[in-house]
């Protein structure tokens, strides 16, 4: 019973901390109780009071708790493109591939219009990679610059 105790609470509480600060760095009451302590206790346990009384939701709701919906939200770890940036530029090189497709999935580039994605990826190689050392956020800017400037593919650019 323990186990499944600690497990509903691990699960909960990672589901709530999959983006960062989502209505603002200091939006919730777990945020409110344990304000100005650090480490892996408070941060879990504000968390997780956070995640299982749905406070965030309606503070972003109804801007109270702390909660602002201004801001944009943020993430801390490693895009698609990051993780598999040598097999993304080998098939920006030839034009198509897996990496490719899945770096359009995950761009929200509908099937109908991920020929276009390749073709125009394709054509501008040399803008999205222009070295060796180029980074996955220099990437996926030079991607989205060329997708705003493409009519179709535009609905998709961030």
């Amino acid at each position: 019973m323990k186990k499944l105790i600690v497990g509903s609470v691990l699960l909960v509480s990672s589901s709530a901390a999959l983006a960062v600060a989502p209505g603002g760095p200091d939006c919730g009451w777990g945020n409110m109780l344990f304000e100005g302590q650090s480490g892996l206790g408070p941060h879990f346990v504000a968390t997780t009071t956070n995640g299982t009384s749905g406070n965030k939701t309606f503070g972003m709701t109804s801007g109270t708790n702390g909660c602002s919906t201004d801001g944009a939200l943020t993430y801390g770890g490693t895009s698609l493109v990051s993780n598999m940036m040598d097999e993304f530029s080998e098939d920006v090189a030839r034009g198509h591939g897996d990496a490719l497709n899945a770096v359009a999935a995950s761009m929200g580039v509908e099937k109908a219009d991920r020929e276009l994605f390749a073709k125009v990826a394709h054509d501008n190689f040399n803008v999205i990679f222009p070295s060796e050392n180029v980074t996955a956020r220099e990437v996926t800017a030079a991607l989205n610059a060329l997708m705003k400037a493409d009519s179709r593919l535009a609905k998709y650019a961030v």
